[in-house]
């Protein structure tokens, strides 16, 4: 029959007829099947989450309790205080508070960077052989393009978002969001940030695009904090700042609600950044391998790399083995050290 292949077996007497087609690998699926196969899983965890959110959440409310009424009282303090001037309440929650808390972190860590001081901090360093200490043109370079993204881009893409919100609303209301109403946005948040970085990063990635737009930000193969943030704009734009953007504004989110989204998803990405992995801290060790490798690992929790395989080898690396909550002040890389390197 045609397509068969004839093969002897293993007395070399008797022909088997064998279809090819049942002998080659499954192919994997496209990026449509793979993008079909997130919006499932995903759309499966949201319909979960909110069939069973109550339940939940009505013990963690129970713990609220108290302390509940004391954040409600203290915003009410704050929204007497600035009743009238909404908008500016709303642009020093929504930027002033998640500026502070990103060069917070960030001059600390570049304090690090620069000194090596203190030395217990220097004994975290991921790639050690790196940013020891961190050559001060390339952090002046580095800082000089995050102020300008932060003052050119950033600053009006939350005017724009204050603008839509507040037509729609008042985002500023003097009732602060329920304790699980706010639990749930904020994994609303998470969930679709995943998505937008994950295909706006992959897409930048494209040979196409990495050249003039993306190459910018892998200039560090061992990243810093601040580094979270250097960017070409139109990256800056669509895969900085439009992920963690779009969610408080789909949901008309509280300010209270999107302030605190905010600086979480800033100080997240100066983490994941930060090139070290220090104790009781989320692992920067999955996206700092993105740095390294360039071609793994490009989204935020790791769902969609996943689910797409992007993460293939990183899984068979010491590094995925080192990517857990440190709980002990130990390095990893001296718990689990890398294999020691073959003499040629």
């Amino acid at each position: 029959m045609k397509g068969d292949v004839t093969q002897m077996n293993s007395k070399g007497q008797v022909p088997v007829q064998m279809n090819p087609s049942s002998q080659r690998k499954e192919a994997p699926g496209g990026l449509l099947d793979s993008v079909m196969k997130a919006v499932i899983v995903i759309g499966s965890g949201l319909f979960v989450l909110a069939a069973f959110g109550n339940s939940l959440t009505w013990h963690l409310q129970r713990f609220w309790g108290a302390s509940g009424d004391f954040w409600q009282n203290q915003w009410t303090k704050v929204h007497q205080r600035w009743e009238g001037h909404e908008t500016a309440l709303f642009y020093a929650g929504a930027m002033f508070v998640p500026f502070v808390a990103f060069w917070g972190s960030n001059l600390l860590l570049m304090l690090v960077d620069y000194t090596g001081m203190p030395n217990f901090i220097t004994r975290y360093r991921i790639q050690v052989d790196k940013n020891n200490p961190v050559d001060p043109v390339k952090l002046r370079h580095a800082v000089k393009t995050v102020v300008l993204n932060q003052l050119f881009i950033s600053v009006p893409m939350v005017v724009v978002c204050w603008a839509v919100m507040f037509s729609s609303g008042n985002p500023c209301g003097p009732e602060l969001p329920t304790f699980h109403r706010g639990l749930l946005e904020m994994a609303f948040c998470a969930v679709l940030e995943e998505l937008l970085f994950y295909y706006s990063h992959r897409l930048f990635h494209h040979p196409a695009l990495y050249k003039h737009f993306h190459k910018q930000h892998h200039e560090w193969t061992a990243p810093i904090g601040v580094v979270s943030l250097y960017a070409h704009p139109l990256e800056h734009v669509l895969s900085n700042m439009l992920p963690a953007l779009i969610g408080p504004v789909i949901l008309g989110s509280h300010l209270v609600t999107t302030t605190l989204w905010y600086a979480l998803a800033l100080v997240s990405t100066t983490i994941s950044h930060c090139g070290y992995h220090l104790p009781f801290l989320p692992s920067p060790e999955f996206h700092d391998y993105h740095h390294l490798k360039f071609n793994q690992n490009f989204g935020v929790l790791g769902v969609l790399d996943r689910l797409h395989g992007t993460d293939a080898n990183f899984r068979k690396t010491k590094a995925y083995e080192r990517h857990t909550l440190l709980l002990s002040l130990t390095p990893l890389t001296e718990s689990i050290p890398d294999p020691p390197k073959k003499v040629q």
